[in-house]
């Protein structure tokens, strides 16, 4: 019966900007005729990495966590099926030089790939600045047999407010897990086209995590490149500043940024409907946004840019974010810089603030033309039909538990930085999964009552 009945509050749970003390956690919608069906990858709360199928069934765990946590293309490991990327050894900072501006922050120190028994394959840390990775938001693996990091390093830049700026890199190592190519945040900022009142802004700011960067990864084979347009290359990267409200491409070859989103957009319309609702129309005010991608060939919308624009407060100056809005999923023509597809709460039939994650997040375009999103503040992650029907949901188990500093009391965090939806052979065959539907019945009918 629970099965049939966990979606009950689900619409709740994920439609408020603050959870409702109890509510329904794990597959809570599940339509396998209209769902892409496959598995998902996540890291809990509880710093165990799952992997699940759409019923909500645990079909593998790790005992690692990451940011994030990254299954890899067989086809980028020679055949090998059920390799991840994982946080291999962490180290805590105190506001100290290796992370100024953060109290307490766990700091990546080695990071790795693990195969499916947990046995680690690769590793990069070691020759790292100082020995620490610190690496963060993104690592992806290769066509060439490299590895590709988004990494922090920390140290004075003429100009900054700060002591210590902590500046985003790029590396790529190799499999011996060697820096063959960087390439730093900090030393392109004149590229990405803020005024010089904007620069000022951001070389004054007190927080050194000025930019914040929380996306990178290869623009890949892409029918702009085919049809001529150099700006996107395959082995182009593609990365994004949250802080900064603006994605660029990174040409691999000459290090400049040769293609940009932002930092200026039109404002979205006040009351959030009808206006900012229609499509196609010009990219309006994205705020604080997350995973920005090229979906690849093969996918529906090939060639388009995906991204979770979280409209969170950000950007120099602070953007203008609609009073009452939520966050929203954008697909984007990115010659013409259109908006020609995007999910928002309305999409679902709910009034826009019921989707909202101000911070974290992702989404991925499937095959069969859904979209896989992660509503990454609550820990919740669903698939939407073009249309924006909800054919698929689940809410993290997983919380992290913890204490209030000042209080005593226990707290639960649910959110979940990104999850991944996997192919079902890109497990070891015979990695088991069902595909079992799970209808929820009416909220409004649903009561939990007392013994």
């Amino acid at each position: 019966m629970r099965s049939a009945c966990v979606g009950a509050l689900a619409a709740a749970a994920a439609g408020a900007s603050a959870e409702p003390s109890v509510y329904p956690t794990g597959a809570t919608i599940y339509d396998p005729a209209r769902a892409y069906n496959s598995y998902v990858l996540f890291a809990g709360g509880d710093d165990v990495t799952r992997l699940v199928d759409l019923t909500g069934k645990v079909v593998r765990e790790w005992k690692y966590t990451g940011q994030p946590v990254s299954f890899i293309d067989p086809a980028l490991v020679e055949g090998a099926r059920g390799h991840i990327f994982v946080t291999l050894e962490s180290e805590e900072g105190r506001g100290t030089d290796l992370t100024p501006g953060r109290a307490q922050t766990r700091v990546r120190k080695t990071v790795g790939e693990v195969d499916w028994d947990g046995k680690p394959v690769w590793s990069f840390g070691s020759a790292a600045p100082g020995g620490v990775a610190r690496q963060h938001h993104d690592i992806t693996r290769l066509p060439n047999g490299n590895t590709l990091l988004l990494a922090n390093i920390s140290y004075p830049l003429p100009g900054f407010a700060a002591p210590q700026v902590l500046d985003d890199v790029a590396y790529e190592a190799n499999p011996d897990g060697d820096i063959v190519w960087t390439w730093a945040a900090s030393d392109h900022l004149e590229e990405i086209g803020f005024t010089a009142d904007e620069l000022r802004l951001i070389k004054g700011s007190k927080n050194p995590d000025y930019l914040h960067v929380n996306d990178l990864k290869p623009v890949g084979p892409n029918h702009w490149h085919d049809e001529g347009d150099a700006r996107f290359a395959p082995d182009n990267l593609i990365f994004d500043s949250r802080n900064g409200n603006f994605i660029a491409i990174v040409d691999r070859k000459t290090r400049k940024i040769v293609w940009t989103l932002g930092p200026h957009f039109p404002p979205v319309s006040e009351d959030g409907t009808t206006t900012s609702r229609k499509v196609p129309r010009p990219v309006d005010q994205i705020s604080g946004q997350h995973d920005a991608q090229i979906i690849p060939k093969g996918l529906p919308g090939a060639g388009n840019l995906l991204v979770f624009d979280n409209q969170g407060e950000a950007g120099y100056p602070r953007a203008s974010v609609t009073y009452t809005g939520g966050s929203r999923v954008l697909e984007i023509d990115p010659v013409t810089k259109q908006i020609v597809w995007q999910y928002t709460g309305a999409s679902s039939g709910n009034p826009g603030w019921t989707f909202r994650s101000t911070h974290i997040s992702n989404a991925r375009r499937l095959p069969n033309g859904n979209t896989f999103i992660d509503e990454g503040q609550i820990g919740r992650f669903f698939q939407v039909t073009p249309e924006g029907e909800i054919v698929w949901e689940y809410l993290n188990p997983y919380p992290r538990r913890g204490k209030d500093a000042e209080t005593g009391r226990p707290t639960l965090n649910y959110s979940i930085y990104r999850a991944q939806p996997v192919p079902y052979d890109w497990a070891p065959e015979g990695t088991p999964h069902a595909e079992t539907a799970i209808a929820p019945p009416e909220n409004a009918g649903f009561r939990v009552t007392s013994k």
